[in-house]
């Protein structure tokens, strides 16, 4: 079942298991809907991703754990998963990440949300909602951290790059459940980008660094059941990370064997980018740069 509470209406609430919540966010800036997770330990709960921080986030969450301790972690620098850490006191993410963070959650962050006269451009909120930029702090950690929830409940930060040189992936090693962020999508998967211009780690968004590291996490499927990414379908079966293998490795074998191409859109108003597209068997595609796919050192 679904429920909104007063506290912050822009949230639709799941509970998928015993202590373990999605919070639907639509997208403010016209890319996929986004879903935050919230797994609650026996002495502390965990935030997974924070979105754009639009209404009382930080609310929501005390009234779903009632007031527990928390850890706020992001998978990613994306804008949806990451600016609404303004709305908690510090946030955990992989060491590769806090420059792509800090530099999409800052000053300003929210203005592209509205046009010259202060009208929203793709989502309707009250624009009193939108969070008020404030110093945080941003804690960088190691690939394979360990988060103690309290008791036995760990839940292990496994870096994944290639959506975000720093992005991460969130294994429960209670719930057996495998939170995702952007690595999995079962409408594109958007990797080997090449990084950003002024990302000291640029060298690991590629689809090569993606397969790499993929490939060491499909040999941990018996440490998990189910896969919940950040956007579309959720609560997937573990196997589907061998079919996303599958197709990358044909990728890094020949760039060319894509099976469609594609313009799309920058939600910044930028340059639209031409990708190319590789289909993953039985779900979604997994989407790379025609220059910049594989990464040569």
């Amino acid at each position: 079942y679904v429920r909104v509470y007063n506290v912050c209406p822009y949230i639709e609430v799941y509970p998928f298991r015993e202590n373990v919540y999605g919070l639907f966010n639509q997208n403010c800036d016209g890319a996929g809907d986004v879903w935050m997770y919230v797994v609650i330990g026996p002495e502390k709960a965990m935030v997974i991703d924070t979105g754009f921080g639009i209404g009382n986030v930080k609310g929501l969450v005390d009234e779903l754990t009632g007031g527990m301790p928390l850890v706020v972690v992001n998978t990613h620098s994306g804008p949806d998963h990451c600016m609404g850490n303004v709305r908690f006191e510090r946030v955990y993410c992989h060491k590769y990440c806090v420059p792509n963070i800090t530099r999409k959650c800052a000053p300003g962050a929210w203005d592209y949300l509205f046009d010259q006269d202060g009208n929203n451009i793709w989502l309707q909120f009250d624009k009193q909602d939108v969070p008020q930029y404030r110093d945080y702090e941003l804690i960088p950690v190691e690939n394979h951290h360990m988060f103690n929830l309290g008791g036995d409940h760990n839940v292990e930060l496994v870096w994944q790059p290639g959506h975000d040189s720093g992005h991460a992936m969130f294994l429960d090693h209670k719930t057996r459940i495998l939170f995702a962020g952007d690595d999995v999508c079962s409408d594109v998967i958007a990797c080997g980008s090449g990084g950003r211009e002024g990302d000291p780690y640029r060298k690991y968004c590629t689809i090569e660094a993606y397969r790499n590291e993929l490939e060491k996490l499909c040999r941990r499927l018996d440490e998990f059941d189910y896969i919940f990414p950040g956007h579309f379908i959720v609560n997937l079966e573990n196997s589907l990370l061998l079919d996303i293998l599958e197709a990358l490795d044909a990728i890094v074998e020949d760039p060319q064997c894509f099976d469609f191409t594609q313009m799309s859109p920058s939600p910044t108003g930028g340059p639209a980018r031409q990708s190319w597209h590789k289909f993953v068997k039985g779900f979604g595609t997994i989407s790379y740069d025609p220059g910049k796919g594989v990464y040569i050192p």
